[in-house]
């Protein structure tokens, strides 16, 4: 599932390929992926230009001129695909927009996945992207934000960090690393973190997205392009990696079952204190 990193890629790269086009076409071949009939839809999409294309957490948000948002959340595995007049189409697709000059991009959703779209004065009632939190590259996340919404809590920390309520993009694949690198194991309460281990959790989380997206997202990811990012499972610190030797210590790697997702740690840099 694609997380920040990926997402944030491919926003990027939309904003740049797609921002001045005006809406020609909609094809849509799985309408449950819609917040409205097909119909009104297109209707409502068509004409309309694009102002700019920005994310937050796992959403991409499409400005629409001259009073809508086009939300995207790629859900399990999606790809949303560039194309031009001369590049062949996928063989599937389940949505599709064409702008006035033939160029647009398809989305071939997995399992699930939206593409919404609401009016600006309602942005702040969509009950899917109204809740999330701040996203963690926003400048607005500073160490001082990210201890007052710790706070005292009860729940581990690894629950906090996958709740996008909290935190905006983070997943249970870069949870993984992040954990990690700050020392943390998945199970500890938020309550018993030191000031020393908060402080290094905010940078593990800075460290590890962004080190992603300059690798261009993970490897068996798309991009807006078609192509796929260059962070392999191999360059993971213990994300996925059980039974093979911790980075730092050489202990060996275990997966535990935290909640409803499992976790690899290393038992000796990770204790449960």
């Amino acid at each position: 599932m694609p997380e920040l990193p990926e997402i944030t890629i491919i926003a990027s790269q939309m904003d740049k390929e797609i921002t001045g086009k005006s809406i020609a076409d909609v094809e849509v071949n799985q309408p449950k992926n819609l917040n409205m009939p097909v119909s009104d839809f297109t209707k409502t999409v068509q004409g309309k230009s694009v102002k700019r294309v920005s994310s937050k957490g796992k959403w991409i948000f499409a400005k629409l001129n001259p009073d809508h948002f086009l939300l995207i959340n790629l859900g399990m595995g999606a790809e949303l695909l560039n194309f031009t007049p001369k590049k062949k189409l996928p063989e599937k697709y389940h949505f599709k927009l064409t702008f006035d000059d033939k160029t647009g991009f398809t989305i071939h959703f997995q399992w699930f996945g939206y593409v919404h779209l609401v009016p600006e004065k309602e942005l702040n009632k969509h009950k899917l992207t109204a809740t999330l939190g701040i996203s963690p590259l926003d400048k607005k996340f500073n160490r001082e934000h990210f201890e007052k919404i710790l706070g005292k809590k009860k729940l581990r920390i690894k629950s906090f960090l996958l709740n996008q309520k909290n935190i905006a993009g983070v997943g249970n694949v870069y949870a993984q690393d992040i954990l990690f690198e700050a020392k943390i194991h998945p199970n500890r309460k938020v309550s018993t973190l030191s000031e020393k281990e908060i402080r290094g959790l905010y940078n593990a989380i800075h460290r590890v997205l962004i080190r992603s997206i300059r690798l261009g997202g993970l490897a068996y990811e798309k991009n807006f392009y078609g192509q796929n990012g260059k962070l392999t499972t191999d360059e993971f610190l213990v994300g996925y990696k059980e039974g093979k030797p911790c980075p730092a210590c050489g202990t060996t790697i275990e997966k535990i079952k935290t909640g409803s997702t499992s976790s690899y740690i290393c038992p000796k840099c990770q204790p449960l204190k």
